[in-house]
């Protein structure tokens, strides 16, 4: 999951009152590889083109699809996917990145699937193809979070994670979702305006907060709406999972195999509603929890962020003293940093390429390193944070900021941003709070998360989500059965802050047939943390059917 805008004061704020899910994993910043040439479809036309602005809200479409067997859906269904050698991309020889073993394609899919003739759009793909064909069972395909991540650059720069077992075994398939990445990427505002944006403090006074928040969100929605209009409807996950049922047989799987991290354990388990009996074998890990209301689950994961902010300032207070910018004391460490990384606001920091670190985007740079474990990310955290805190240099704490908000060293964002409200918004969204309720959630982060809710105030809690976004969706929170669908495999962290283990917990338990997973550590997801015990069960799991034990714990 994603903090929408891991700002200060107010980490949930930007979140919850424009109706992000806070979903991710860590993508690979703004390097998108080209598509290549799909074969026959129904002709398409650009779903993003603009279209007017309408004062009347319209409700996403719902109507339950009935994949291959829908006549009007054959022609995506009977499509062939033409894979040919990927383009070069400069990032990944700049990097050693060896792109020659992958393949690059399109799949054609409806822009509506309650219309499947009226219009369509080309999703972009990537496979990794087995590197043993003659032990090949099938295909995996992957999504890394987001909501907005690119399939495509959790293949293209994540290979290394599938090396082994995974790798020998199958295709190894990602693909950006419609409305993000090059599969018709959501588009709303240009570079420049980003930079201003993430450069600017939130007002600290709580009256003038909610005002910058409602003139900055009906200007958002409208120039999203004039940009993408069309294709706002339809960016929603459940026509995702439709869409994943297509490639699916496309590539002539019979059963789905699947690997989500984070939001993709959303999207896993509505594909699982939509299709049980096209279930094959599920991997959620990082697991987002569908019946929780939006705003429990950013108070959930403000605290937990909170949480493992404080255990990474004690650790570097009390194991690495010598060389932990937070003082020696580990009770005192966190409040040393916040009240260095809130100071920022009376006086930001001048980095090497000119821009300004104020409070929330050194605070963003911050929380980034969290979604990491304690061996890596804890260790570039603590350096980052000594050369601000006490060589008076911003730059790592901005580089840090600029790779989470999918920022290139040549100042160019990726979509994930603009696709990420788009696609919160058709996912769900949540009508204001009653004042006791507004009330109870700040009393609830003020006791539990005082360092990353000081200043909270019950006006940043006093709206809808989504309530000046242009289109409304009929979704709601609700548990996922999933009845008839094969055993899933669900995964959580003990220490995860984007995605609380009760989230875990909560999706195991909701499935008809689940079995949970745990790894006991720091950091968002298990997958390609290094973890041999966690690596293990994903493979035998996948590859043979076997299911960890209930109750397993990997240390």
């Amino acid at each position: 999951m994603k903090i929408h805008r891991a700002t200060r004061p107010h980490l949930l704020l930007a979140a919850v009152a424009a109706g992000s899910l806070l979903l991710t994993t860590a993508c690979g910043g703004d390097k998108k590889p080209a598509q290549d040439q799909a074969a026959s479809a129904p002709s398409s036309t650009a779903a993003t083109d603009a279209a007017t602005p309408t004062a009347t809200p319209t409700p996403t479409p719902t109507v339950k699809p009935t994949g291959a067997d829908d006549p009007a859906l054959k022609p995506f269904y009977g499509q062939q996917i033409t894979w040919a050698a990927c383009p070069a991309d400069p990032a990944a020889e700049k990097a050693q990145v060896d792109l020659s073993a992958m393949l690059c394609g399109k799949l054609h899919v409806p822009l509506d699937y309650t219309d499947p003739a009226a219009d369509a759009l080309d999703l972009a793909l990537i496979k990794l193809p087995a590197a043993k064909p003659d032990q090949r069972i099938g295909s995996l395909m992957v999504n890394p979070g987001g909501p907005g991540g690119s399939g495509i650059d959790m293949v293209k720069w994540g290979a290394k994670d599938y090396d082994g077992t995974l790798h020998n075994r199958f295709d190894v398939i990602g693909f950006d979702p419609r409305g993000t990445g090059e599969s018709s990427p959501v588009v709303c505002y240009d570079d420049k305006k980003r930079d201003a944006d993430n450069e600017s403090d939130q007002p600290l006074d709580p009256v003038a907060r909610k005002a910058e928040h409602v003139k900055n969100a009906t200007e958002h929605a409208a120039v999203c709406q004039a940009k993408s209009g069309k294709l706002l409807p339809f960016v929603g996950t459940r026509n995702t999972a439709r869409d994943l049922d297509v490639l699916r047989a496309v590539v002539g799987d019979r059963k789905l195999n699947y690997l989500g991290v984070s939001y993709g354990t959303y999207l896993g388990a509505l594909y699982a509603e939509e299709f049980p009996k096209n279930v094959g074998r599920l991997v959620l890990d990082g697991a987002v929890d569908p019946a929780q209301d939006r705003l429990d689950h950013g108070i959930d994961q403000t605290i937990a962020f909170e949480k493992a902010y404080q255990r990474f300032a004690a650790d570097c207070a009390q194991n690495f003293a010598a060389e932990c910018p937070l003082g020696k004391d580990p009770a005192k460490a966190a409040k040393k940093g916040a009240d260095f990384l809130d100071g920022l606001r009376d006086h930001p920091m001048t980095t090497k390429d000119g821009r300004k670190l104020g409070s929330d985007l050194a605070w963003t740079g911050v929380m980034s390193r969290l979604y990491g474990d304690e061996k890596t990310s804890w260790t570039s955290l603590r350096n980052g944070l000594a050369w601000a805190m006490l060589g008076k240099k911003g730059d790592y704490l901005l580089a840090f900021a600029d790779s989470y908000n999918g920022r290139d060293e040549n100042g160019h964002y990726n979509p994930m941003e603009e696709a990420m409200s788009a696609i919160s918004c058709a996912d769900t969204s949540r009508p204001a709070p009653t004042p006791e309720r507004a009330q109870q959630a700040v009393a609830k982060l003020r006791a539990e998360a005082p360092l990353l809710s000081k200043g909270v105030a019950v006006e940043d809690y006093s709206e809808a989500s989504c309530a000046y976004w242009p289109f409304q969706t009929t979704e709601k929170p609700h548990t996922v059965r999933a009845e008839g669908a094969a055993p899933i495999l669900v995964v959580g962290t003990t220490g995860d802050p984007a995605t609380p283990y009760a989230s875990a917990e909560a999706l195991a338990a909701g499935f008809a047939n689940a079995t949970l997973l745990t790894r006991v550590g720091e950091g968002h997801g298990a997958f390609g943390k290094g973890n041999s015990c966690i690596d293990a069960a994903l493979a035998a799991y996948l590859t043979e059917g076997t299911l960890p034990a209930a109750g397993t714990k990997c240390e």
